[in-house]
């Protein structure tokens, strides 16, 4: 059974430059580090940790790694998914005999410190996913990794938690054919459905359906482009990334007051919001315990559902191919994806795209 995300890796062009930004800007600690100093004479991987969050920043030490195709096909990028399995062999049999394709078969990596479970599965565009059993591993990370605490970088700091959602761009008419995978060889189920009418402005839309585990802890929404009179803002990332792929991370606060002005003061750059944003804010979402000229002052954004409220604020991308961006998000009651956001979000991120002269 699949229980929670285990770690993002990300394939990088320098790892150790991407590092330092990750600990510099996000707040994260050095962890665990596998390279040449380890036996590894393909890739160095450096492990950042913060709370529940765990990223693998990787790149290869040759031209002709497949690393590094992968990384001057989609520049840098999310590669795996991974989640926290207590049975890692069967859940990608699982996967497999409903459909999935595999990327590698069930491994044990063992050393003197114990063993480690995996397997992976194919999934959209060259993202995997693997299943993960580190129960029984007591060492750093896992075998051929050794401990990673660099001296600390000036850092403000943040409070992010844990990974709340994964959000992946599909090609058009694509999107119910991964609902269709993750129904299938997952066993997950449609949570929330948005439709062009839901997530659209004059110019362009999109849709989006999220699916999630039983337990609620792993949601991964799934957008396609939708027709409009100009180009959706998931057909430009389609375009530069050169296929399907994780669009953004949403990471979980509990006051993200704080951490966004711990994160703009670090150097993280987020997309504007209009100061008319919040003109009728109190009127749209009703009490909320946050002072809205502190909201207004940090751009934050806020949406209510019946459960409660959410806030929210999402960056600019982190790379210069404009496609993987980083979402705050910090819930009070609400479990949806701040749909009463979308329009402002969309008409943000369009003025992005018209400086980009995608639009």
């Amino acid at each position: 059974m699949l229980s929670e995300f285990k770690y993002v890796e990300f394939f990088v062009s320098n790892a150790k430059q991407a590092s330092h930004y990750y600990r510099s800007v996000f707040g994260f600690k050095g962890y665990a580090y596998s390279g040449p100093e380890t036996g590894n004479e393909e890739f160095v991987s450096y492990v950042l940790k913060q709370n529940k969050i765990f990223f693998v920043l990787t790149t290869a030490l040759s031209d002709e790694h497949p690393i590094s195709k992968w990384v001057k096909k989609h520049g840098d990028g999310v590669s795996e998914i991974a989640f926290s399995s207590n049975a890692p062999n069967e859940d990608y049999n699982y996967a497999i005999e409903n459909g999935a394709q595999s990327f590698y078969d069930y491994k044990e990596f063992k050393d003197l410190n114990g063993v480690y479970k995996t397997a992976a599965v194919k999934t959209y565009g060259e993202v995997i996913h693997s299943f993960i059993d580190s129960s029984q591993y007591s060492g750093i990370w896992k075998p051929g990794f050794i401990e990673y605490n660099p001296d600390p970088v000036p850092s403000n700091e943040v409070d992010l938690l844990l990974v709340d959602h994964i959000v992946g761009n599909v090609e058009d008419n694509k999107m119910d054919e991964w609902v269709d995978f993750y129904e299938k060889s997952f066993n997950f189920k449609p949570f929330i459905e948005f439709t062009e009418d839901d997530i659209a402005t004059k110019y362009s839309a999109l849709r989006s359906k999220v699916m999630k585990s039983d337990n609620n802890k792993i949601k991964l929404p799934i957008n396609e482009p939708a027709k409009g009179l100009k180009k959706s803002q998931i057909q430009e990332y389609i375009d530069y990334n050169n296929g399907a792929g994780v669009q953004h991370i949403a990471l979980l606060t509990s006051d993200i007051i704080s951490t966004i002005a711990g994160l703009r003061a670090n150097g993280a750059e987020f997309l504007d919001v209009p100061d008319t944003y919040y003109d009728e804010l109190k009127n749209r979402v009703g009490v909320i315990d946050e002072d809205i000229q502190k909201l207004r002052e940090l751009k934050i954004l806020v949406d209510r559902d019946s459960d409660g409220y959410l806030l929210q604020l999402f960056t600019k991308p982190i790379q210069d191919r404009p496609t993987l961006f980083i979402e705050i998000i910090q819930r009070k009651g609400c479990q949806g994806f701040g749909k009463g956001n979308f329009m402002a979000l969309f008409e943000s991120i369009e003025r992005e795209q018209k400086k980009r002269g995608n639009l």
